[in-house]
Formats: structure tokens, C-alpha cells, sequence
């Protein structure tokens, strides 16, 4: 017999009944029945249910054992007395009726149960989070995450792409966010960096002619945490293809993201085709740039509707000709809503900034006309009101809120109050994976602070302009350059970007254009990026990729509103591994191999 098992504790069926075995693993719950103990033993695979009595000789050391013991047992397996089977484990139609137990491992106090679903307190759970991996709901999160990771290996290889690995120790990268850095031993004063993503590397390997790359890529970025965002470190799903167009990359990712969702969906819809957005749509539509679209409500322009000489609400006028606009959010079926519905929509709305969120309520008169009422219904005259029901798809019993201020501000609130509504009326559609492409973003943006042209987002994405005309670009000419799209584009799930992609400018002359027309001279784009130039001047394919972030991936999969629910050993919110004790100090010999004097800043009084 084996030291330790015949068998996983998630093994034994009615097919076993007679036979002599061996389990090993962890008291889960012991309870004790007068004279007859039940030992709810667990491993990696499941739970058996072992019983021993005082006629056993493992009596008395099985009254020794407390939660978390791992022990083991030798016993005979036994069908479960009638009525106390239990149909929601694979094993519950039998129990091991304990001949030996010896203990392997003794616990100490613990600082949190593993039995049960009681919820506790972040510091705690990750201070001993080899106990919180034990609790059930989070080792099966652990557990998904492999197989989706597999899931997706698969689908890339059958796509026709090839893993490589790339270098996580590399040069400081200038932009993007701050670095992780790594001092050199044997270059005293010089540093690696951990790379942020393998952009360079990617591109590098299409130059040098591999033509379609995929990496389950860790990334380092020292940048804070948020609920969709680990500190520190992340996984994405690196991709990069040659020879390709934007549509080519979207046909390429799309059944890989839609297979693997639909693969772990649990009954969940997955979006069939993703629809394409341009970003100016998004914005307009859904007030951002990452829409949930199982929210069905769609924000409307009303500026033109509140620019109206027969309008005399002032605080939307005087918006507008401050060069600011109106952003209208339906709200179907509200008109049935009590009055405390609108005033914490209000009192919401100061929460984020607002002076306030003005409505109307739409109502039906005699002749089938609709009538306004609501703080501002009546400086707005009943064509206007009508005009604005119809634009937003709005009949008797429907609400409307609004939204005003700078383009942006406008559609950050509206976009706020879209999912806010949406979710308080019940209209959101929550049980499906609703997927979109976000495409045709700026390449550049005015910098009001500095009175300048500057990127908007990825500096090196392909503009969408032909290319001679691009060239030839007046600098001055800003209205013509803020026109200017990129062939950049974004992937968007339930409202979460999973990842940023590009085709990217394989030019050397297109790029040195672009820098230029956002401040940068040629010495400065050489010094910063002239490994990169260097390969493009030898010879680059057209190429473009993605990298959708595997972390998100498996947190929507598993439901979970926090990225630290699906990472193994996460950090806390202030980056630090609490059971590892990292960061940490080091001693005086290693900084003295690196060359490294410390300089910390004086603590306060």
C-alpha cells in the first residue's frame, strides 16, 4: 500500500463499498456525536466522509485531531446509512469507517477558519493566504484560472500562432508608467528594468520575420491598485501578427476570446459578433470609452434642443454658450417612480461634482400629446420637450435626466448616471458577456495646460491619414492633426477593458513625422526609442497586435468584482506581499555589491 493514499479524497463511489483504503489530508470539519466522530477529510480533489467509534482502535487519536490536522487514515469503505447520503458531493453515497490514523501534520491556532463562507478581513486573508486558498469559492477561482489559461494556449496554437518568451530583464522604457527597477552588480550606476509589457520585443520579433507571436506575458508596472488592477505585476495574453490589417487582428482574437468565454460561460450569453464602436460613438452613447452594453440605455445630444430661444432654463444656456453641451439620459418606466427615486439620483449626482442631475417626467394629455413635469419642465416649452422624448426614444411614463457642461464632463456624469439608472430600474441585462471593439481613437489631443498638440493615447500606433498627406502636415495646422484617428482600437467586456491593441507604425519617416507634430525633435525620438528606429530601417513588416489581460479574463469568468480573488498570491493595495514580508529590507553587503548608497527620506515628527 502507499505511504500515504490509495486514493484522493475526491475518489471513492458505491463501487468501492468493501474495499480497504488509504486517505490522506486535511480535517476539514470534525463533529462529534457522543461516542462517534465524523471527519470530513479534504485534499485537492474533494471530500470523503470518515467515521470512527470507540470500538475502533484510532479511537482515541482521532479524539486528538482539530481543523486543519492533516492526517491519515486506513479504513474500509461503507455505503452511508439510508437518509444521510449527501447528493452535492461525488462522494456522498459512501463514508470510510477509520481502522488507523496517523497525524502528519499538526496545526496551531488558526487565524481564520477554512470551513465555511464567512467573510474576513483583507489583511488577514492575505497575510495567511495559504489558508484562504484552501476555502473552497477560491481555490476553485485558482483552479478555473489554469484552465483558462490552457483554453486560450490552445486556441491561439490552432489559430496559427507560435509562443515565444521574451526578456523580463530589459532597458527602462521613458514612457508609459513608472518602472520597476533592477541595479546591475556588474555595472555599477546602470539599472534593468522589468518590462511594463513586451511591446519592443513583439514588434522585434515580427522584424525579425516570425509573423505571428503569442506569450502568456507577466508585466510590471509600479502603479497603484485598483479593484480590476493588481499592483505591481499582471498577466495578459501578449499577441502580434505581420502582414495585417485592423480587420485581420479582429478576426484573428475574436473567436479565440468568444471560444473561451463561451467555454466557461456556466450559462452565460457570449456576444456572437462584436460590434465596432468608434470612440467618438462611445462617448456620445455611453459616456466613456469602455460601455457595459447589457445596459440598453443610450445618451442623447440635446444641446441644439436646449440652445432654443423659447428655452429659458439659464444654467443649461449659459453651458452652452460657454461652448459646453447637454447630454440626455432616458429613463424608461421612472415615471412610475416615487419621488425619493429622483431625489437620490440628485443627491448621487452632488456626490460626483454635480450641482445636481435636472429631470423631466413625461406624461400623457388628452390628444395624445406629452406633457413634462419635474424642477425643470417648465422652462422648456412643450415642442422642445418633445422634440427631446423623441430624439431619446421616450413615451408617457418615461423620465429623462440630463447632463451639462464641458464635453467631458458631460459625458462622464451622463455616462455615470446611465449605469446608475440602468441598474435602478432593473434594465440591465446582467447574465451574459457583452463584448465590443472600440475603435478609431484620436491620435492626438490638445494639451490645454502646456497650449500644445500631444498624443492622445499610444504614441506609436499607425495614423489612420495616407501617408504622403501625413507628411506633408502644417504642425500649425491643429484643427486638421486633432481630426487625425489612429489605428488603434480597445476590446471591451460588461463595461472592463480587457486590452488596448494597434496597428503600429512601422514607418521610420511616418513615426519621426508623428513625434514631431507632438513636440518632439529627432535627437529626442533617437535617444529615447533608437533601438526600435534601428529595426524599423531594416526592413519592417506592416504589423499590429493586442494583449487582453488575463487577470480581467478570469475575474469576469469566475464573477468576481476584485482582481485579488483570482490571483494566487496577490499584493494589497499599498503593494506589499504581507505573508512574504515584501517589500523589504536588505543588508548592507548587498547594497555594497550593487554599488547602491541610500538616501530615504526623513521621517516626520
Amino acid at each position: 500500500m502507499h505511504r500515504y493514499r490509495t486514493h484522493t479524497c475526491g475518489a471513492l463511489r458505491p463501487s468501492d463499498i468493501g474495499a480497504s483504503v488509504r486517505l490522506s489530508g486535511w480535517c476539514h470539519r470534525i463533529r462529534d456525536h457522543g461516542g462517534v466522530l465524523f471527519i470530513d477529510l479534504r485534499d485537492h480533489y474533494g471530500l470523503t466522509q470518515c467515521v470512527v467509534d470507540a470500538d475502533s482502535p484510532a479511537f482515541r487519536a482521532a479524539e486528538a485531531v482539530r481543523s486543519e490536522w492533516v492526517i491519515r487514515i486506513d479504513g474500509r469503505v461503507r455505503q452511508r446509512p439510508a437518509g444521510t447520503e449527501n447528493a452535492d458531493l461525488p462522494t456522498g453515497a459512501v463514508e470510510v469507517y477509520i481502522d488507523d490514523l496517523e497525524v502528519l501534520g499538526a496545526s496551531a491556532e488558526l487565524p481564520m477558519p477554512v470551513f465555511g463562507d464567512l467573510d474576513y478581513p483583507e489583511e488577514t486573508r492575505l497575510r495567511y493566504r495559504f489558508l484562504d486558498l484552501r476555502r473552497e469559492k477560491l481555490h476553485a477561482n485558482i483552479m478555473k484560472r489554469g484552465a483558462i489559461i490552457d483554453s486560450l494556449r490552445r486556441r491561439m496554437r490552432e489559430g496559427g500562432f507560435f509562443e515565444f518568451q521574451t526578456p523580463i530583464l530589459t532597458a527602462s522604457s521613458p514612457e508609459g508608467a513608472r518602472d520597476f527597477l533592477v541595479p546591475s552588480r556588474l555595472h555599477p550606476g546602470k539599472f534593468y528594468a522589468l518590462p511594463q509589457a513586451p511591446q519592443q520585443f513583439k514588434q522585434l520579433t515580427m522584424i525579425a520575420g516570425f509573423d505571428r507571436y503569442f506569450q502568456i506575458a507577466p508585466c510590471f508596472r509600479d502603479e497603484d491598485a485598483r479593484a480590476d488592477r493588481s499592483p505591481g505585476e499582471f498577466y495578459q495574453l501578449d499577441i502580434e501578427m505581420s502582414f495585417v490589417t485592423q480587420e485581420d487582428v479582429f478576426q484573428a482574437v475574436e473567436p479565440v476570446l468568444r471560444g473561451v468565454f463561451e467555454e466557461f460561460a456556466d450559462g452565460w450569453r457570449v456576444t456572437k459578433e462584436f460590434p465596432r464602436i468608434p470612440y467618438a460613438e462611445a462617448m456620445l452613447k455611453y459616456g466613456v470609452d469602455k460601455p457595459d452594453l447589457r445596459n440598453p440605455l443610450i445618451i442623447v445630444d440635446v444641446t441644439d434642443e436646449f440652445s432654443d430661444e423659447s428655452v429659458t432654463f439659464n444654467a443649461f444656456k449659459n453651458v452652452i454658450k460657454a461652448g459646453g453641451v447637454v447630454r440626455a439620459i432616458p429613463a424608461p418606466g421612472a415615471g412610475s417612480q416615487p419621488r425619493s427615486f429622483f431625489d437620490r439620483l440628485n443627491d448621487w449626482a452632488r456626490g460626483e461634482g454635480a450641482p445636481g442631475l435636472g429631470y423631466i417626467v413625461f406624461e400623457e394629455e388628452e390628444g395624445g400629446r406629452l406633457s413634462g413635469r419635474g424642477p425643470i419642465a417648465k422652462f422648456v416649452p412643450a415642442a422642445v420637450q418633445a422634440a427631446i422624448a423623441a430624439k431619446a426614444g421616450l413615451k408617457a411614463g418615461d423620465a429623462v435626466f440630463f447632463s451639462a457642461g464641458t464635453e467631458a464632463k458631460a459625458a462622464g456624469l451622463a455616462g455615470k448616471a446611465r449605469i446608475r439608472i440602468g441598474d435602478d430600474l432593473g434594465l440591465s441585462d446582467k447574465d451574459q458577456f457583452a463584448f465590443c471593439w472600440i475603435t478609431d481613437f484620436p491620435m492626438y489631443e490638445w494639451n490645454e495646460d502646456e497650449k500644445r498638440i500631444d498624443f492622445s493615447h499610444n504614441p506609436f500606433s499607425m495614423p489612420n491619414f495616407e501617408h504622403d498627406a501625413f507628411l506633408s502636415l502644417d504642425p500649425a495646422d491643429a484643427a486638421t492633426i486633432l481630426g487625425i484617428k489612429a489605428f488603434q482600437y480597445d476590446i471591451v467586456c460588461n463595461g472592463i477593458e480587457l486590452s488596448s491593441g494597434a496597428i503600429r507604425n512601422h514607418r521610420p519617416d511616418v513615426m519621426e513625422k508623428a513625434f514631431a507634430i507632438a513636440g518632439y525633435d529627432r535627437d529626442v525620438l533617437e535617444a529615447k526609442f533608437g533601438g526600435m528606429l534601428n529595426a524599423l530601417r531594416m526592413g519592417a513588416p506592416p504589423h499590429g497586435g493586442i494583449a487582453p489581460g488575463v487577470d480581467r479574463i478570469v475575474m469576469l469568468l469566475c464573477h468576481e468584482p476584485n482582481i485579488r480573488e483570482v490571483v494566487l498570491f496577490p499584493m494589497n493595495q499599498r503593494a506589499e506581499d504581507l505573508m512574504m514580508g515584501a517589500p523589504s529590507t536588505v543588508t548592507p553587503k548587498q547594497l555594497r555589491e550593487l554599488h547602491i548608497r541610500l538616501n530615504l527620506p526623513e521621517k516626520s515628527a
